[in-house]
């Protein structure tokens, strides 16, 4: 069974501190931002529903798909596909075997995979599940993020 957005957007808003959603052109994006302190906060997970101008590898504009995207980091990421994949032209998408339109298989961020970021296309329950660890890494890595953008400023 497929993972709604609804659920993703409760476990992330509901179980970790500090969150900030914002929504626009099509995303809901999560920032570490308690007491919104700064203008947005630090991002590290978004809700794509839609195709945008320099991303339309996951094929967003298909019935009722939608993306998870995570940012894990590096660290993280290396742990998950052993290297990490050179930025890709304006545009364009990172090399590498993976189908960015296949649901329910986690990935690299097709345009951001070479900042340590993953997506998956309509998580499955389990997926949801393997998924909740690495949103939390994400956030943690937000919340140290934020952290030393307070403290400069």
């Amino acid at each position: 069974m497929t993972t709604r957005i609804d659920d993703v957007d409760r476990y992330i808003t509901g179980t970790l501190d500090g969150v900030n959603p914002v929504s626009a052109w099509g995303e809901t994006a999560y920032f570490y931002n308690p007491g919104l302190v700064l203008k947005r906060g630090t991002y590290f997970a978004t809700i794509k529903q839609k195709d945008g101008d320099n991303d339309r590898a996951s094929g967003l504009d298909r019935d009722g798909v939608w993306r998870l995207n995570i940012g894990l980091g590096k660290k993280a990421f290396l742990a998950m596909f052993k290297h990490q994949p050179a930025r890709p032209a304006k545009g364009g998408v990172i090399e590498g075997p993976w189908d960015f339109t296949e649901i329910d298989r986690i990935t690299p961020h097709p345009v951001y995979g070479w900042m340590g970021w993953i997506a998956v296309l309509n998580p499955g329950e389990e997926t949801f599940e393997t998924c909740k660890p690495l949103i939390a890494t994400a956030h943690q890595r937000a919340a140290d993020g934020f952290g030393k953008r307070t403290r400069q400023s």
